[in-house]
């Protein structure tokens, strides 16, 4: 952490859905971080906003009889309470709609332009002869030309995850109509990344924040770069400088709404916004791990392009599933916040302990109201709660406030011993671990208030009894500042416990090894209530109504949807396969390099099941595997061929019998 003042972001929720835990994943941390810099004595502004341009906005207006602005400020402001009742407080929350972000889009691709940066081309864009119009990334789906899997036209977001540029999809559909769309010609802006690959090998390296953001872009480095289209035919968006009827592309406006809302906070706070973006004032984002790329080879290309500052430190949480299950709003697996949480009467800081406390900030977080009630009830109630609940009761109502004297030196060493292991893992944004120091500081103080047993000392030795409660009322002051970043509101209830009036944010944890200066204590009450398996059972009712509605909704479309005939099946070409050998290919999550034994030939084969299986179970397996497909290329490694899988956990296709290598699939 640097003394200088710090710039804090958080990625641009989408006004195009409701918030869910997926989303707080990223913005309850960045909180936690910026309070605990406050806490510090650091400066940091925290900046965010909502992201309002792209395609997904414009469909949900056509269908809701809305202009896009209209859907935007709906959604824009149901973020922004829903940040602030999950006590998530931005300095600045803007939207990339409004004027500020607009003006300062346009005069970076100017830039861009005038650096020499920018390039025009002519390109094979997906049109639809029915709605006479060209089709934008997410008003086309098809198949994606790397691995064949089914994909959006931006994104190959059901097989290899590869970003797809304008008119690489193949057999393209039109989302509005269902017709088969046609390819032609149109002229598109391309940003050379490529001119930024020596900048950004010396860049990365160096880049501040988690290693799984940081190693991610270093492999997409590794794979080369390829230049961006960054025009697309909408009319909402920001107009491309020189050619109106093109809008800049999403992902080159919404990150430049870091710089507008920065720049908007500075003018209604005299402050000066070219000391991050211009200066040398360090740059921290907190992103989801599924825009890594964006925000690690895109974002700081086109600043460097641009002529202004890079990010210092890019953090990257974990990706969320719901009860073993891959997230999925569409299948039911997803907890809104305020459907399934807030308007449940559920405490904001009981889920921001669960989200942060659960597991690493780059791991994956699988949650349960099972987990949810067991780490809340175990840690937040039995633990720190009956920690502050004690040593309070015991001061107010045995002793009638908090005993004159110091506390001992080895409870101050202590003390100071969490505070600096704390201040090691948020430097390393190891949120976990530097909760985990706070909870065992209050676990601590729950062993020292049992083994000194101050009930029993007060019938023999009252002097005793205090200096007991006195070094139990110091550990309880240290828990409260130090927990006052992560559960604010319970936090503040504690603090006025402790018989002070102001705002525990007033003050820094440095205190925490300070005495008290007053002595009166107000009558305590309990603090943390538990979770009780009645509401457990009513939380996973909600979750478990939805999923059953959604497998219902699904096995409709299934049976509604329009059928291939036997001649189309028939061109599908499927054999069974013995894997010889799999490796992990680096610098990807997902994919395996597997070798396959066809009988007459052995293939090469990439497929996306490296979160399900090992390469060491697969060997020897019989899988089913669709061999005449175009080769493909995915992370730079040749796939001949594809493995069939099926749901949510990849199970392979697998013969019930043995069956030759090579054998057909009829």
């Amino acid at each position: 952490m640097s003394d200088s003042p710090l710039l804090v972001t958080c990625g641009l929720p989408y006004t195009n859905g409701h918030c869910h835990i997926g989303h707080l994943r990223t913005y309850v941390p960045a909180d936690f971080y910026v309070r605990y810099l406050r806490h510090s004595g650091k400066e940091a502004l925290f900046i965010c906003g909502s992201d309002n341009h792209g395609t997904p906005i414009v469909i949900s207006a056509d269908q809701s009889g809305k202009t896009p602005r209209e859907i935007s400020e709906i959604y824009h402001d149901h973020f922004d309470s829903t940040f602030k009742r999950m006590n998530v407080i931005f300095d600045r929350f803007g939207m990339t709609d409004d004027p500020t972000n607009h003006q300062l889009a346009r005069e970076m691709v100017q830039s861009l332009i005038d650096n020499g940066h920018v390039y025009q081309k002519t390109i094979s864009q997906s049109y639809c002869p029915k709605c006479q119009m060209f089709l934008p990334d997410r008003y086309v789906e098809g198949i994606c030309p790397h691995c064949g899997a089914h994909a959006r036209g931006d994104e190959c977001d059901q097989g290899c995850g590869k970003h797809l540029e304008p008119g690489e999809i193949t057999h393209p559909v039109c989302k509005v109509c269902g017709e088969k769309a046609e390819m032609r010609e149109q002229e598109h802006y391309f940003f050379k990344l490529g001119d930024f690959s020596e900048y950004l090998q010396e860049y990365l390296p160096t880049l501040g924040g988690t290693t799984n953001a940081r190693n991610y872009a270093i492999g997409w480095l590794k794979e080369g770069l390829h230049d961006w289209c960054i025009t697309r035919t909408l009319d909402w968006g920001v107009k491309f400088p020189g050619n109106e009827d093109l809008v800049v592309y999403v992902w080159v406006d919404a990150p430049i709404g870091y710089m507008a809302f920065t720049k908007e906070w500075a003018e209604e706070n005299n402050g000066d916004w070219e000391q991050f973006w211009r200066g040398s004032q360090p740059i921290t984002h907190f992103i989801g791990q599924d825009i890594i790329y964006h925000h690690c080879v895109f974002w700081p290309a086109i600043l460097k392009g641009a002529g202004y500052a890079t990010p210092d430190a890019v953090v990257a949480s974990g990706m969320v599933k719901i009860n073993d299950k891959t997230f999925s709003k569409s299948r039911g697996y997803v907890v809104w916040t305020n459907d399934d949480y807030l308007d449940q009467g559920l405490p904001a800081d009981y889920l921001r302990y669960y989200l942060l406390a659960y597991t690493s900030h780059t791991k994956e977080l699988n949650f349960s109201w099972e987990i949810f009630q067991e780490r809340i009830n175990n840690e937040l109630v039995d633990t720190l709660g009956n920690f502050l609940y004690r040593t309070l009761h015991f001061a107010a109502n045995k002793l009638g406030g908090i005993p004159e004297g110091a506390p001992a030196p080895e409870i101050c060493e202590r003390i100071q011993a969490t505070l600096d292991s704390v201040k090691t893992e948020m430097e390393r944004y190891e949120f976990k671990n530097a909760i985990d120091e706070m909870m065992a500081l209050a676990s601590y103080g729950n062993s020292y208030i049992q083994n000194n047993a101050p009930w029993k000392l007060i019938k023999e030795d009252r002097a005793a009894a205090e200096s007991v409660i006195l070094n139990c009322l110091q550990i309880a002051k240290a828990c409260t500042l130090l927990f006052d970043a992560l559960i604010p509101e319970e936090a503040q209830k504690a603090w006025e416990m402790l018989g002070y009036t102001d705002s525990v944010t007033a003050h820094q944890i440095a205190e925490a090894t300070e005495g008290f200066a007053h002595h009166n204590l107000p009558k305590p009450s309990i603090i943390f209530a538990k979770i009780e398996d009645e509401t457990r059972d009513t939380l996973n009712e909600i979750m478990n109504k939805r999923i059953e509605e959604a497998e219902m909704s699904e096995n409709t479309e299934i049976q509604t949807e329009e059928r291939i005939t036997i001649d189309e099946f028939a061109r599908v070409e499927m054999k069974v396969a013995t894997v010889l050998a799999a490796e992990k290919i680096e610098g990807s999550k997902k994919l395996l390099k597997i070798q396959v034994n066809l009988g007459d030939e052995e293939r090469q084969i990439v497929s996306g099941i490296a979160q399900h299986y090992t390469p060491e179970e697969l060997v020897g397996k019989s899988v089913v595997v669709v061999t005449n497909l175009k080769k493909a290329k995915l992370f730079g490694v040749e796939s001949d061929g594809m493995i069939l899988a099926a749901g949510d956990n990849a199970s392979l296709l697998i013969p019930n019998e043995d069956v030759e290598p090579g054998t057909k699939v009829l």
